[in-house]
C-alpha cells in the first residue's frame, strides 16, 4: 500500500520517531490509526447519546415541530454567527469536527 502525504505530515511522523517514541513511521501511523478509530468510535457513541436523548424527549412531549419559520430562524442566525466575532462554542461545534485548513492536512 502507498501512502500520499502532505509534507508537513511527513514531518510529524519524522518528527515522532525522531523523539523515541516510535521505533518507525509505520508504528506512528498504526497508532494514528488506531487514535483515529477511538476518535470516531467516540463521535458515533455521542451522537447516537444525542439521538436517543432527542428521541426521549419527543416521546415525552418536549419537542416541538420544526416549521420554515424555525428553519429559516436558525440559518439567519448561523449567517449573522459566521460573519461576526463571535467564537463558535465547543460545545456546539467541537473544534476537532471544524475542517482543517488546506496548509494543516
Amino acid at each position: 500500500m502507498n501512502v500520499s502525504l502532505t509534507p508537513k505530515l511527513e514531518q510529524m511522523i519524522r518528527d515522532k520517531v525522531e523523539s523515541g517514541l516510535y521505533n518507525n513511521a509505520s508504528e506512528v501511523v498504526r497508532e494514528a490509526l488506531r487514535l483515529l478509530d477511538a476518535h470516531e468510535r467516540e463521535m458515533h457513541y455521542r451522537l447516537d447519546a444525542a439521538l436517543q436523548a432527542g428521541l426521549r424527549d419527543a416521546d415525552e412531549g418536549r419537542a416541538v415541530p420544526m416549521t420554515r419559520e424555525h428553519v429559516d430562524r436558525i440559518i439567519a442566525e448561523g449567517i449573522a454567527r459566521a460573519n461576526s466575532d463571535t467564537p463558535l462554542n465547543p460545545d456546539v461545534v467541537p473544534f476537532d469536527w471544524l475542517p482543517l485548513d488546506e496548509d494543516e492536512s
